[in-house]
């Protein structure tokens, strides 16, 4: 843990938010070992963020024993570099659980998963979200998604709370995104918060979640192919769309086509794709179910053709002139959420 608020050093990041794969030996047990080797590459690579036990790092399979010991493993792997934030989740009392045992672990900030099961109304989950930040002194980051979508008045009560930082947003709707961020920006101007593209494979819509402001998100790519997420994160950074429409229609696009041929896909492609580059982490655990044989192969092609595309970038630059150079000066490094709705 650092002394650096999480909100100030989220707000401008050089690279990608990694969201590791939890890695597992042949038994099925934690092998912390290959995390640490996982988590150590991502940030050598130029990960900005390790969000340790999230979705990707299957959160849902992990007992609380392991959960600490994964946290404290990442902690320990990054050793202040950048910040780590953990998972918490399920209902308020366990919730809090895990957010203590992350505090103990020496995270820097949790994300709050929505609560299992139930649907609540948005005052249930207004005490929910107030309860797990106040059971700490960690900033929060509140997930949307599933069964925890707010009103634009129920998040301007949560920018309100103390220890809540920002809104990751899983659930896609951009008006409703815009409404909040507008209606946040109206009611607290002077409030930072920020706000995350937490979809997966996030970088498919980055453009439009930059179109209202939020350029933070979630990067599982990163997990596998860390010099394409780096350089879509650059392109995307700077304004290149050429090259970021070069990715999306060589890599992105045809891997989201790809993880909807499986459910669950979103974290056993990933670990899959990990495999791919070298590093063993295990197989995900039950009640997920590995990639066919045949979308491994495929996903080995999807990823020859990313780096293909990068290739032909980097042959396509004069060797006299060298990279194109932003004219306003915003090169990796300005990537920023957006803070109480400004772009």
């Amino acid at each position: 843990m650092t002394s650096a608020p999480l909100a100030a050093r989220l707000t401008h990041v050089a690279g990608p938010l990694f969201f590791p794969v939890t890695a597992y030996g042949a038994d099925g047990a934690l092998d912390l070992d290959a995390y640490r080797a996982h988590v150590g590459q991502g940030v050598a690579a130029g990960a900005a963020a390790v969000f340790a036990c999230c979705g990707t790092g299957e959160f849902h399979a992990l007992t609380p024993e392991e959960f600490g010991a994964c946290v404290t493993a990442a902690v320990e792997e990054t050793a202040g570099r950048v910040p780590v934030v953990a998972g918490a989740g399920y209902g308020t009392a366990l919730a809090v659980q895990y957010a203590r045992i992350a505090e103990e672990a020496g995270a820097d900030g949790l994300l709050a998963m929505p609560p299992y099961l139930v649907v609540a109304d948005q005052e249930g989950l207004l005490r929910h979200y107030t309860a797990l930040a106040g059971a700490t002194s960690l900033e929060t980051i509140v997930y949307q998604r599933d069964n925890a979508v707010f009103t634009p008045e129920t998040v301007i009560e949560l920018a309100r709370v103390d220890g809540i930082a920002g809104l990751k947003d899983g659930y896609g709707d951009l008006e409703l995104m815009q409404r909040i961020i507008s209606a946040v920006r109206t009611e607290e101007p002077d409030r930072d918060f920020l706000y995350f593209n937490g979809l997966p494979t996030a970088e498919l819509t980055g453009l439009a979640y930059r179109g209202i402001g939020v350029t933070l998100y979630s990067s599982a790519v990163f997990c596998f192919v860390p010099e394409i997420a780096l350089a879509f994160h650059r392109a995307l950074t700077t304004g290149d769309d050429t090259t970021v429409n070069r990715l999306l229609d060589g890599f992105y696009r045809p891997l989201v086509e790809l993880r909807g041929k499986g459910r669950g896909y979103a974290v056993s492609l990933v670990k899959a794709g990990v495999r791919l580059g070298g590093l063993d982490v295990g197989e995900v655990r039950p009640p997920l179910s590995e990639p066919q044989p045949a979308h491994i192969k495929e996903l080995a092609e999807i990823i020859e053709r990313g780096r293909a595309v990068l290739r032909s970038d980097e042959g396509s630059e004069s060797p006299d002139e060298g990279p194109s150079e932003d004219p306003d000066g915003a090169g990796a490094g300005t990537g920023t959420g957006t803070r109480g709705g400004a772009a």
